[in-house]
Order: C-alpha cells, then structure tokens, then sequence
C-alpha cells in the first residue's frame, strides 16, 4: 500500500505551489557597460540616446551690430597706433634734448676761452700780432672755433640792438652818414653766437645822430 505522502524528490517545487511563484535564488545582474553589444556608446541612462544637443548661444552684438571681434580688434589697432605716435614723440624729445645739451657743453667751453678771444681782438686792434709767430696761432684758434659754428658779430657804424649789444658808454660821436638811430661807435669786446644762440652779446660805445 502506497503512503499518501510521497517522499519529496530533490529540485521539486512544495505541494500546492506553482513554479513560477517560486523565489528567484540566483544573482541579479545589471550590465553598467558603456559599450553595448554593437560596440557602439551606450546613452547615459537621464539622457535620450536620440536627444538632440543644445544650439549654440548666438554671438552678442553691439548696438552698432559690429561683432565683438571687430570691436577688439579697432581697440587693438588704436592702441598701438598711440604707442607709436608717443614713440615717435619721445624720440623727438630725446634728439632734440641731445642736440641743446651738446650746444649748452659747447657753449659752456667757449665761455672760457673768451677771454683769450678778447686778448687777441685787442691785440689785433693794436696791430700788436702781425708779423709774429702768435699770429698763426690765433688764426687756427679761432678757425677751429668757428667750425665749431662759434661766430664773431659787432662792428663800428652798425645799428645798436639792446638784444645783440651791450652798451657800456653813450658817447657824443660823428657816426656814419645816413645813420637813424643810436649807432655804434666803438667795440671793446666783440659778440660771439654759437647757432641761432647768443654767448656773449657785444659791448660797445653809442651814439645818437647829431
């Protein structure tokens, strides 16, 4: 006789219960590949693999409607076109400062020597150089002198000027006819100028047309 309850076989599902209600006991597996099956890239999991990407933000515009790149770029051009022009200006500068403190150096060393210059013209006067070996030397001294753009002015019978001549003594004197105004009459120091700059003005001694 059969016993109404049959011994369990191993792997069979409990009496009464279906197979499908059964408990799933193996690992879950979840494929977090980011390359599919295909070898193509998977699409992120918030994303749409078909969503299509953002516009680009458009290029702002000035008010004028000149793109910015054309704007920087006039800025860029300004500026170096004031760089330059202030180049320019402060090599200007510097020549032109360079160039009056030569002439300043120059006129400073000629200073010195006027009195050499003044003993010599008072020997010339005299006639106290002519014929001796000192009058050579004179004449180089003041050849060099004058290629160095120093130049001799003043001389009896020219018109007085206060900003060229220097008036010692106003004098009662025949001066030279046709003359119209205060003349000069006597130089006891010639004037030097060096360029457009006066080194010493003349002295001399006036007179007034009679």
């Amino acid at each position: 006789m059969t016993s109404s309850h049959e011994g369990t076989q191993p792997g069979s599902s409990e009496p009464g219960r279906r197979p499908e209600d059964e408990e799933t006991t193996g690992p879950i597996i979840r494929d977090k590949r980011r390359i599919d099956e295909n070898g193509e890239v998977r699409a992120a999991s918030d994303k749409p693999a078909d969503a299509a990407p953002a516009p680009a933000e458009p290029v702002a515009e000035t008010e004028a409607g000149e793109h910015p790149d054309t704007v920087l770029a006039a800025e860029r051009l300004a500026d170096l076109q004031r760089v330059q022009a202030e180049y320019v200006n402060y090599k200007k500068r510097v020549e032109r400062d360079r160039a009056a403190q030569k002439d300043a150096t120059t006129a400073r060393v000629l200073e010195s020597l006027l009195p050499v210059l003044d003993d010599i013209y008072l020997a010339r006067e005299h006639g106290d150089l002519e014929g001796t070996p000192f009058e050579k030397i004179a004449d180089k001294l003041q050849s060099t002198l004058a290629k160095q753009g120093l130049t001799e002015f003043g001389a009896v019978g020219e018109p007085f000027d206060p900003i060229h001549h220097e008036a010692l003594m106003h004098i009662e004197a025949e001066v030279p006819e046709g003359s119209e105004g205060t003349t000069i009459v006597q130089v006891m120091q010639p004037g030097y100028r060096l360029g457009d700059r006066i080194v010493r003005p003349a002295r001399v001694a006036v007179a007034d047309p009679s």
